[in-house]
């Protein structure tokens, strides 16, 4: 059956879009999407849902405090979102004007530090190049803020810091949180432990282009954003392991599975999976094979956006749908700060 954007709408009552975390990270709540009929649980109760022998893999990404306030020399305002860090002090981001600075001009950021303006940037010219006077990762972490999703109506603050930011972020890059890892504290990651679920971990740096709208109706007209990724030896020395006990692969995160699915893509003849560092743009649709992830810990998503493609392909388009249906009749909360959903990949 061919899709079209209309087929991955549904209607979300606004007051249900959570503007601020759960008091604990695993007090949200968990929706069993892998049985015939949904099950309402806790976060909590998600080390009884998997086999001892199962592994989950995390996206250790950090997420840097990439959203920039700042004026051009002639005093108009300008807004900035580092999209990528690239060597030599440059970075490429997304920059709001009331008209665009030009290439050797200087943009004042913080009212702290200059930063050139080199050109045009990105795989659709659509970024701007900037250089740094010095490391941005330090500059932002000094001068930058949280930045949050388009749906997230408060300015960021302290508890954002902490709780748009999962407890095992290790390498900074990303702008957007994995958020489905967000609900996980050392609680269940010991339980997890003594379930005998294994953990290991990819990196993918989420970019701003995980909130791009679909424009089109012809879903495969779409084009899809680029992301920085790495599947390490060790991460697939422990899937291949796993598979050979006969475990499941859990990905924790839509960004998770992407970064295992393109690798796998890009491995050799006779590999299920390879070690593989670069960019994707994989979409994935109704219709894709996986070859890797068995499971998926999701958080919800944006009606008619690619990631609500991505859980249809892997649990099955009208499985989805109902689930979310229960969500909403439920009262879940949706997107970055809401709950999550354990979803199963359809047999076939």
């Amino acid at each position: 059956m061919k899709h079209t954007l209309a087929d991955f709408d549904f209607a979300l009552p606004p007051e249900l879009v959570a503007q601020h975390p759960a008091a604990e990270r695993s007090g949200s709540r968990l929706l069993d999407g892998t049985g015939a009929l949904p099950a309402d649980r806790q976060f909590r109760d998600l080390p009884g849902l998997l086999n001892p022998g199962d592994l989950l893999v995390f996206n250790d990404t950090r997420v840097i405090k990439a959203r920039l306030h700042g004026e051009k020399r002639s005093g108009g305002a300008v807004q900035a979102l580092v999209e990528r860090v690239l060597p030599g002090h440059e970075v490429w981001a997304h920059l709001r004007a009331s008209k665009s600075p030009r290439p050797g001009s200087l943009v004042r950021f913080a009212d702290a530090f200059d930063a050139q303006v080199l050109g045009r940037a990105g795989p659709d010219g659509g970024l701007f190049h900037l250089r740094f006077p010095g490391d941005p990762f330090a500059l932002l972490a000094r001068h930058g803020h949280v930045p949050l999703p388009p749906y997230i109506q408060h300015a960021d603050g302290a508890d954002d810091e902490a709780r748009y930011q999962t407890i095992f972020a290790a390498r900074p890059g990303a702008v957007a949180a994995p958020t489905a890892a967000l609900h996980f504290d050392a609680g269940v990651l010991a339980a997890l432990a003594q379930r005998g679920v294994r953990r290991t971990a990819i990196t993918l740096h989420v970019g701003a282009g995980t909130f791009q709208p679909v424009r089109v109706q012809d879903i495969s007209a779409h084009r899809m954003h680029s992301e920085w990724f790495e599947v390490g030896p060790d991460t697939v020395a422990a899937i291949d392991a796993t598979r050979a006990a006969g475990g499941r692969i859990v990905a924790v995160g839509t960004t998770t599975l992407r970064a295992l699915e393109s690798a796998a893509r890009q491995a050799g003849a006779g590999q299920t999976l390879a070690p593989c560092t670069g960019d994707t743009d994989i979409f994935i649709t109704p219709g894709f094979e996986f070859r890797v992830v068995d499971q998926l810990v999701t958080n919800f998503h944006l009606p008619k956006s690619t990631l609500m493609m991505l859980v249809s392909a892997l649990a099955g388009h009208a499985q989805v749908m109902a689930l979310y249906r229960h969500a909403v009749e439920s009262r879940y909360r949706f997107f970055s700060y809401g709950d999550s959903m354990l979803l199963a990949r359809r047999a076939g």
